[in-house]
């Protein structure tokens, strides 16, 4: 369903950060991701905006007007299949967010109040590409 709805909002943000924020503002609300980022106080509204990307911070690895959702899905796949899942999740769909739009999703995080550790820990998942477990 999260995959559904993100198809239909994707090709009206401008940037890769806008995107990033329609699939935040999907996840909140659905399934184990919802869940996880509700209870790390992650709502509608925006606490700070994201801060334009500084020095040594790189930008995501996603470039906006692709098919991220199909970028998404194939991540979403290969992190449900990790974890040895027969179908795929709302946290597999976070997880493979945070790996395709890597630093812009961390800004949008940021801007809600938490970030990348505290939601894959509250997951009870690794981040995308470690080589743990």
């Amino acid at each position: 369903m999260v995959l559904g709805m993100a198809s239909t909002a994707m090709p009206f943000a401008g940037s890769s950060e806008a995107e990033a924020e329609r699939w935040l503002r999907i996840l909140r609300l659905h399934g184990q991701a919802g869940v996880a980022l509700q209870a790390l106080g992650v709502s509608e509204n925006v606490l700070e905006e994201p801060h334009e990307q500084l020095g040594g911070e790189q930008a995501g690895s996603h470039q906006p007007g692709g098919d991220t959702v199909a970028e998404v899905t194939a991540g979403a796949v290969r992190a449900a299949m990790r974890r040895g899942a027969r179908a795929v999740g709302t946290s597999d769909v976070l997880v493979a967010v945070l790996d395709v739009y890597g630093a812009d999703f961390d800004r949008v995080l940021r801007a809600h109040g938490t970030d990348r550790d505290e939601v894959l820990e509250r997951l009870g998942v690794e981040a995308p590409g470690s080589s743990e477990g």
